[in-house]
């Protein structure tokens, strides 16, 4: 039998969400936990709590999820599951396997009973083993072997400036503290690229014999009638996403300043939900005078689709992703991708991207010019984009998620 468990979104309004700041799985601003117990003929297999410790939106929880739900009805044909939801959002999912149920879950995330209360449920479940989706977990729970998804360390490696520095700093040694245990009581980590797997390694101290990867995939958006109406008609070069320092979107209006003056035309839409990240980039934009900068705010999925279908270039300008999942997005909807060489993207992008160093402005307003003025790149990469994306599967990750399950049960 497999436990499912929600807070904050159920699987239904997940797949009905729309992105306020877009993809990078892994990394949420209210956090959301999936449970799972999974119980085969004679072992019982719980997968555990989706969390947003490592700054994934709800957006990219929410998919994840949905879609390991979705897979996990059509392949798993012996396990019954039972999915856990907060009780407001009870009635926003139903199961279309009747192996599937339903029951409320009332934990509070960042809570004492979260650690305490929780801890104690999964121990009455008598389970064979617990995976927990994201890092954060009842980090005391030893009663079942534990598998944990790992997205990234981006939480350890920057800084973020809206913090107090001093609490921040606190906070960031005990996410340290919290990932290093995690991984090593760990039965098996599952993470979603070999650079964070390689990361982690060298991290954490743990064997790599411990890491499996299991990669993620894109799927179209909805199509509609919905454009954003600042950009009808304008040629625009974009960004979807969260705002954060490690996003580099500094780099990267700095470079477009450098871009229009070859490009006066040329216009940079950063789509996301507007926060004070937003807000400091908007006032260094407004002080510099850098003109035709439009920030859209939140967009509908519908939207974004449209806006990867009309974008002269989509740009990654990120210093540290887990697996860079909105440049395959932007592929799958024909929108040639510049992206930095940053972590796991030369990996994630393959052939399929146009590449520059993050760190330098020069070399970003570069490889979108490139993209702008030579045609023949372009179509190639168009096309190379295409091909490129059918290579992921999320069948095929929640196929190897399973296979991890049972390895560990077997073991």
């Amino acid at each position: 039998m497999v436990t499912l468990v929600f807070v904050n979104q159920s699987p239904g309004q997940a797949a009905a969400a729309s992105r306020d700041s877009h993809l990078t799985l892994r990394r949420v601003e209210r956090q959301q936990y999936l449970i799972e117990r999974l119980h085969a003929s004679r072992t019982r297999l719980t997968h555990g709590r989706l969390a947003d410790e490592l700054g994934v939106t709800e957006r990219t929880i929410a998919r994840d999820i949905e879609r390991l739900i979705h897979y996990l009805q059509k392949i798993d044909k012996k396990n019954d599951y039972i999915i856990l939801l907060k009780p407001k959002d009870f009635d926003s999912w139903q199961p279309t396997n009747p192996r599937f149920q339903k029951v409320a879950c009332p934990y509070k995330e960042y809570t004492f009973s979260e650690q305490i209360d929780f801890k104690k449920q999964l121990e009455g479940l008598n389970l064979d083993l617990v995976h927990f989706a994201m890092v954060q977990q009842p980090v005391w729970y030893h009663a079942s072997p534990v598998v944990t998804t790992m997205q990234d360390l981006t939480t350890v490696r920057f800084r973020n400036p809206d913090k107090n520095p001093v609490i921040f700093w606190i906070k960031q040694q005990i996410y340290k503290w919290v990932n290093k245990k995690v991984a090593r009581k760990s039965a098996h980590i599952i993470t979603i690229s070999n650079f964070v797997k390689n990361d982690l390694v060298g991290f954490t101290g743990i064997s790599p014999d411990k890491i499996t990867v299991t990669l993620e995939s894109a799927d179209e958006l909805p199509k509609g009638n919905d454009p954003v109406k600042e950009l009808i008609g304008k040629k625009f070069i974009m960004y979807i996403g969260r705002p954060t320092p490690h996003k580099n979107l500094r780099r990267l209006i700095d470079a477009f300043a450098l871009l229009q003056k070859k490009h006066p035309e040329l216009t940079l839409a950063l789509a996301g939900k507007k926060d004070s990240n937003y807000a400091r980039h908007e006032a260094y934009v407004n002080e510099h005078n850098i003109k035709n900068v439009i920030f859209t705010d939140f967009i509908s999925d519908e939207q974004l689709r449209w806006m990867y279908e009309n974008t002269a270039v989509y740009c990654f300008p990120s210093l540290s992703e887990g697996f860079g999942l909105p440049g395959l997005e932007a592929m799958l909807h024909g929108a040639p991708v510049a992206s930095s060489t940053a972590t796991c993207l030369p990996e994630t992008h393959g052939d399929a991207a146009h590449y520059f160093d993050p760190y330098d402005v020069e070399d970003i307003a570069r490889a979108i010019d490139d993209l702008l003025t030579d045609e023949k790149l372009r179509r190639q990469l168009i096309k190379k984009g295409k091909q490129h994306v059918k290579t992921f599967s999320w069948q095929r990750m929640a196929e190897q998620t399973l296979a991890v399950y049972n390895s560990v049960v077997k073991d």
